[in-house]
């Protein structure tokens, strides 16, 4: 087993490569796939209902259309801390937890309350208030930033954080990673996912654009590549206004930095005068109680926040140094937004800063680290093709022998495997995204019943895969 630390700030990541493993039968995973969508389709009639009905009114019969997926998604009534019941009536145990929005577990009584005392204050002012100037002393403290700006969602966070780099730089260009997912801004959507046989080559890969979209200038490395993203900015510096990436990749499962990747990146972007952005969207409180950045010892220029920030409150964030945040301040990048700051995304904030201390984030790293500790010896155990992967509270499993490094690496990854291991655990009541390459995630509302849930349903995973 190899347990991984990385060397920066005694930030520990796991990743577990198992020495052996045995092929599995092709034959069988069809078996159980076929199986276990004849299940879903036995338990879920209300659910289909439900879609059909939304379909009239909502293309595919969703809100967004990642919520969708065939025959169709299952529909939820309510929640309660780390548990959701769908249409059906079921009792489902929610590991995907909004990817990370849900970290405070659903009605957190904090949350609530603070939402509670807010709603006797006003829902919306559109004017500076003690509220929203509270909120950003909590962030620009708990991330070691100077200064902030509120938005209402992640995409809008990266959004303005591009533009401000382009703004205060006075360039056009985005260098950003292949497979790596930023929202829905038009650079940003770049070769978030591109197919194999239009990527090119994998040292240098061709900017794939998303159609619909008209994006600049932007150039596409592989992760874990310093080579790769010095020779760009070699042959682009003057046309280069940033470097956006996750510093964890969190769009295709869990991708670690390379040691010494991050502390490379962050000098690359200093010498070719390069502002560096860290999309901490799905990161930020999940990484640790003061996000991916300073629990990896790098710091970026820029840094986007949403999801855990806000308690399940639509939130979002963009700040960083006061130099590049002046340009806000003398109009070189226009910040509007009517929703911006209100005072019911403020109460989120105040109420997770409140909760999410170091000792409630260290607890529900331990169980987390506990579940991917267990579930990498089943997969000794039954000699799986597949290896554990964890930050921070959120883990993963890959259904691949060799670590993943990049997106090219993930393209290698079993995904006929990993449908049946997240439809496996939906037909026994747990629910993880829907995306086949995301991650479970241990809310401050999980405890040791549903560690013990996930182990244990992955276990009677891999005995019907060995049986």
């Amino acid at each position: 087993m190899q347990k991984m630390k990385t060397h920066a700030n005694h930030a520990q990541t796991f990743r577990s490569v198992p020495a052996t493993s045995e092929p599995l039968s092709v034959t069988k995973i069809q078996a159980l796939l076929d199986q276990e969508w004849a299940r879903f389709k036995e338990n879920t009639s209300a659910s289909e209902k439900e879609s059909a009905l939304a379909l009239r009114t909502m293309p595919m019969g969703v809100p967004s259309s990642f919520q969708h997926w065939d025959p169709y998604p299952i529909s939820i009534v309510s929640a309660q801390g780390a548990w959701m019941t769908d249409v059906d009536g079921r009792r489902l145990l929610d590991l995907s937890m909004g990817f990370g929005a849900m970290l405070a577990g659903h009605l957190n009584p904090v949350v609530v309350a603070e939402i509670e005392a807010s709603l006797k204050e006003g829902m919306l002012f559109v004017t500076p208030s003690p509220i929203s100037r509270d909120a950003g002393e909590r962030i620009c403290k708990r991330f070691s930033i100077d200064q902030v700006r509120f938005a209402n969602s992640g995409t809008e966070a990266t959004m303005y954080a591009t533009r401000l780099a382009r703004a205060y730089s006075g360039k056009n260009g985005v260098v950003k990673i292949e497979g790596g997912y930023h929202g829905s801004f038009d650079p940003l959507m770049v070769s978030a996912k591109p197919a194999l046989d239009e990527a090119g080559d994998a040292q240098s890969p061709n900017a794939i654009a998303y159609i619909g979209t008209v994006p600049g200038d932007v150039y596409v490395v592989p992760y874990n590549n310093l080579v790769a993203l010095e020779t760009v900015f070699e042959e682009h510096a003057k046309d280069i206004a940033c470097f956006i990436l996750e510093p964890v990749l969190e769009n295709i499962a869990i991708v670690l930095p390379d040691a010494g990747y991050l502390e490379g990146v962050r000098a690359l972007c200093d010498h070719y005068d390069i502002i560096l952005i860290f999309d901490e969207v799905k990161t930020g409180l999940t990484a640790g109680p003061q996000g991916a950045a300073q629990r990896l010892g790098v710091q970026p220029d820029l840094i986007t926040l949403a999801k855990s920030i806000g308690g399940g409150v639509p939130l979002a964030a963009f700040g960083g140094k006061k130099k590049y945040m002046d340009a806000v301040a003398d109009g070189r990048l226009a910040h509007f937004g009517t929703f911006n700051g209100n005072p019911l995304a403020m109460a989120g904030v105040r109420a997770v800063d409140k909760i999410c201390t170091d000792e409630a984030l260290a607890h529900a790293e331990a169980l987390n680290m506990q579940a991917l500790e267990r579930i990498t010896q089943i997969i000794e155990h039954y000699q799986l093709p597949a290896h554990t992967v964890g930050f921070g509270v959120k883990g993963c499993i890959t259904w691949s022998t060799l670590p993943v490094r990049n997106y090219r690496d993930y393209k290698a990854t079993n995904f006929k495997i990993a449908e049946l291991s997240w439809l496996w655990s939906l037909n026994r009541g747990v629910i993880t995204p829907p995306g086949l390459d995301e991650q479970w995630l241990i809310s401050l509302a999980h405890g040791q019943e549903e560690i013990d849930i996930l182990v244990e349903d992955f276990r009677s995973l891999a005995e019907a895969l060995r049986s």
